[in-house]
């Protein structure tokens, strides 16, 4: 059964619709991400920005009525009528009520003034209350709510809620505001203070959207509670420090509790207006946005996984055509060609493939014809030297990367080993030049670097004074198929293949160099010091031979071998074949 499945996942198709919807899943996440954070971001900074303009806003119409205020305190404590009963210390029950009826009248025009009462430096009083309970004395400078009235100046004084001491209904909170009587030489005569119901600020504040769980409050520069819904603030001392915890703190939005924290200074009071929204319209739009992204996410991965199986189908359908190809040429049948149908890909590689097996079977047909006319030592380079291990070895490896769709590589790799068998049977003869003797080598080691990756590397020099010369076909492809299989393949360090040819007097001299395992000259026959002995090895053997059917027994091979550091292989020809009997 896990063989089953492993097999199951290596096919082509079900990996292409694998990485499709993975793909398609991971872009869709990183999208719906994106637009889901963007989105939220935009729309937290909108609710924001309306919580900041709805209490700014409830903060200056706060500002407007304390400007009114001022205003009536300033028309009273300047009434040249109280101004003048105040310096004379006479009793005019005229000027009394005149002063009164102001009282009533500003009274009248803010049904929130709770009391005004205006209380003269000789202790005498002029109030809306009738009934007072406040300390008095004939010099209110020693009285201490006295003297700290006076304190401002000029300037009305705002204090923080509070019981309303002076007026016989004391269970009312409310907020005070308080400003220095003066003569006409800037004397002080009196104090003006004016009670105001706390409930007014609510009025304004009534308005104010600060979420199911918000709230609002205001609280001066002492950090005195000036107002809030729950009066129990203006007593309870654990509470206040809780609200002034809130105005230190600097963070404005709190993602962890989802408040925002905005505070709006006055302008004209020592007061600051702080409101603490809750965002939970944002919480909802967020829940909102995330339903969406999901579904929509989902529908398109539904439509993704209809359409992969369309999709990797067409891909891989020529690809398993080539597949079934490969494996009747495994069979020995080569009568296969496959049609050139699908992606670009596939029809370059059906193409190639084609080819390949035409080249094939003229290289076959060339070896059998070959065999008719070499010697009793059965030489066929077409024959020895074309490793079908190799050619099935390069066919796995196209099937294996067309499996991971590496489309480029295959056709890379098909090209080269066409190229390989093109120049193999270039010309139809047994002929061919240097140069394509090492670009036939080259297309050789190219296929087997994409096999070996990293493990192999190699260089191929030659001096293009030499290109031109004809030399035997394959007689450097066995010498490096010898380096890489029995030096280089089972190395646990980089192997390095070096060919070079060099030109000595009217000789070429092929070299071939590897830094693979090595092997004792003892124990394989070669040639060494100039002895001739007999060679180790089909491959290098045939070569061996073959030279020498063109050039005489003074060419050849000669092989320079050490264990753990390589073998040299030189293989020596002339310029000009000297022999041909029995070559076609």
């Amino acid at each position: 059964m896990k063989m089953l499945q492993s097999k199951l996942l290596k096919k082509l198709r079900v990996q292409i619709a694998l990485h499709y919807l993975i793909a398609s899943a991971v872009t869709l996440f990183l999208m719906g991400f994106i637009l889901y954070y963007s989105n939220s971001s935009v729309v937290r900074n909108e609710s924001i920005s309306t919580t900041k303009t709805a209490i700014n806003k409830s903060g200056m119409y706060l500002e407007l009525y304390i400007d009114r205020l001022k205003a009536v305190s300033s028309l009273l404590a300047e009434n040249p009528q109280l101004i003048d009963y105040f310096s004379d210390t006479r009793r005019d029950l005229s000027a009394r009520k005149d002063i009164l009826t102001s009282i009533h009248t500003t009274m009248a025009t803010d049904p929130f003034i709770k009391s005004v009462i205006i209380v003269s430096k000789d202790g005498r009083i002029l109030s809306n209350e009738r009934r007072l309970n406040m300390s008095m004395s004939r010099n209110m400078m020693k009285e201490q709510w006295y003297v700290a009235a006076i304190h401002s100046g000029n300037m009305p004084v705002l204090t923080s809620a509070r019981m309303q001491k002076f007026s016989m209904d004391k269970k009312n909170w409310v907020i005070s505001i308080s400003r220095e009587i003066k003569d006409k030489k800037g004397k002080n005569i009196g104090v003006l203070l004016i009670d105001i119901e706390y409930k007014v600020i609510e009025d304004y504040l009534s308005d104010l959207d600060l979420g199911n769980t918000g709230f609002s409050f205001i609280i001066n520069d002492q950090s005195q509670v000036v107002y809030h819904k729950n009066p129990s603030y203006f007593v309870d001392r654990s509470k206040q420090r809780i609200l002034q915890n809130i105005v230190a703190n600097k963070k404005a939005y709190d993602a962890k509790e989802n408040t925002l924290t905005h505070i709006y200074h006055l302008k004209n009071a020592d007061w600051k207006l702080v409101g603490v929204s809750s965002q939970d319209s944002l919480q909802a739009i967020k829940k909102q946005l995330l339903e969406i992204f999901l579904l929509v996410g989902f529908v398109l991965l539904i439509i993704a996984a209809s359409s992969v199986a369309v999709f990797a189908g067409r891909i891989t359908a020529p690809f398993q055509k080539l597949e079934k190809a490969m494996e009747e040429i495994e069979n020995g049948l080569l009568e296969v060609p496959i049609d050139e149908n699908g992606c670009y890909e596939a029809q370059s590689l059906a193409k190639h493939f084609n080819v390949m097996i035409n080249k094939i079977k003229k290289l076959m047909q060339e070896i059998t014809e070959k065999e008719r006319h070499l010697r009793s030592s059965e030489i066929s380079a077409l024959h020895s030297q074309i490793n079908p291990h190799f050619l099935y070895n390069t066919l796995d490896t196209i099937v294996w990367m067309a499996e991971f769709n590496n489309s480029d590589k295959v056709i890379e790799i098909t090209k080269a080993l066409a190229q390989f068998f093109r120049l193999s049977l270039r010309g139809g003869n047994e002929l061919t030049t240097v140069e394509n003797e090492l670009n036939h080598v080259r297309q050789y080691l190219f296929i087997q670097k994409e096999r070996y990756g990293d493990k192999l590397e190699y260089t191929i020099d030659c001096h293009e004074s030499l290109l031109k010369y004809q030399i035997p076909k394959i007689i450097l492809q066995p010498i490096v198929e010898n380096a890489l299989y029995h030096g280089i393949r089972g190395l646990n360090r980089q192997g390095f293949i070096n060919i070079s040819a060099e030109e000595k007097g009217d000789d070429i001299l092929f070299i071939v160099q590897d830094n693979g395992e090595g092997f004792d000259l003892k124990r394989v026959g070669v040639k060494a010091a100039d002895k001739v002995v007999k060679l180790g090895g089909v491959g290098i053997n045939n070569v061996d031979q073959r030279v020498k059917l063109y050039y005489g027994d003074d060419y050849g091979i000669t092989i320079d071998s050490k264990i753990d550091k390589g073998t040299t292989v030189i293989i020596k020809v002339a310029k000009k074949i000297k022999h041909l009997s029995g070559i076609n």
